[in-house]
């Protein structure tokens, strides 16, 4: 009997006004600190703090046994089945391109591919120019070696899935770079063939390239897809669940704003897709050394865009 009127005092203690405010201050308290936030915060970095940012000499380390110099490696136990060249556009993107060289030796070499990373730096602080990048980086690789498959590649992006294999399609130029998280995993635009893409030498020289005359960010891989269907050829993409992508996040960079001309330059493909690209670009090789992840080409592409680009919007009849 004893006990349970202890236990009918317990039920009446807790039923008490007195203990009601106890318990609802205690909550409080522990919301305050375990789930509120304490003030205003400071929004979060651009690069988070816990990404694994590894220094080059790092990595070197991580893939000196596998990779030789100009980041080169061929399979030791079989003949590949592609010889890829992997042209990446650059300048002051040092926790991207880590990031990416870390992650793309392995990737490359669980394919068992014959490969070398080339890294085509734009000198100087000038408004970047990414085709001029692209059409230096061809031109230097294909005097190295004879390679079936050349592969554009931003820096920004990492592949996820193996089976996404860094060859060429012999008959279709490839955007291999289908599905970025940055887009929810879906193709941004019916037309979209940026990021990552796939060709041969000849279906390179067939649509002639990139266009020089795109300074600044913007269609200019636009203008890619529309060299593809000007010069007879369709593109080739990888389903969805294979063609996805990590994008590293960032600012845009100074010097590689956004350039609005490039709207009414690309309404000119049709016009000039022949004579503009890969057949007239001009740069100066200031220098190419074979580092251990990668061959290094500094190239000078000028800094000007065409005079009628460099006033108003409108374009020469």
């Amino acid at each position: 009997m004893g006990c349970c009127r202890h236990l009918w005092r317990s039920r009446r203690l807790w039923r008490s006004r007195f203990s009601l405010v106890l318990l609802a201050a205690a909550f409080a308290l522990s919301y305050a600190f375990f789930v509120a936030p304490s003030g205003p915060q400071a929004e979060c970095p651009v690069v988070s703090p816990f990404f694994p940012l590894l220094t080059l000499e790092a990595i070197r380390k991580k893939r000196s046994t596998s990779v030789s110099p100009g980041g080169f490696y061929r399979p030791p136990d079989c003949r590949a089945r592609h010889r890829t060249a992997i042209v990446v556009p650059y300048r002051k993107r040092l926790t991207h391109l880590g990031a990416l060289l870390d992650h793309l030796h392995p990737f490359l070499q669980r394919q068992q591919l014959h490969y070398r990373i080339y890294l085509v730096e734009q000198w100087g602080n000038g408004t970047f120019n990414k085709g001029r990048l692209y059409n230096a980086g061809v031109r230097e690789a294909l005097r190295d070696a004879t390679w079936s498959c050349i592969i554009f590649h931003d820096v920004d992006l990492l592949p996820e899935d193996d089976r996404n294999t860094y060859g060429c399609h012999q008959d279709k130029p490839s955007h291999l770079s289908v599905a970025i998280d940055k887009f929810a995993y879906r193709l941004y635009y019916p037309q979209a063939f940026g990021g990552v893409v796939a060709m041969t030498p000849d279906q390179f020289r067939k649509t002639n390239g990139y266009s020089n005359q795109f300074w600044g960010w913007g269609q200019e891989d636009d203008n890619l897809w529309q060299r593809v269907i000007l010069s007879g050829m369709q593109a080739a993409r990888p389903p969805e669940a294979i063609a996805r992508y990590k994008m590293i996040k960032h600012e845009r960079d100074a010097g590689n704003e956004r350039n609005p001309r490039n709207v009414d330059l690309l309404r000119r493909t049709k016009l000039d897709w022949s004579s503009d690209g890969f057949n007239s670009s001009t740069y100066k090789l200031l220098s190419k050394e074979l580092e251990p992840l990668y061959t290094h080409l500094m190239v000078d592409v000028g800094k000007k865009a065409p005079p009628y680009l460099r006033g108003n919007t409108t374009t020469p009849a």
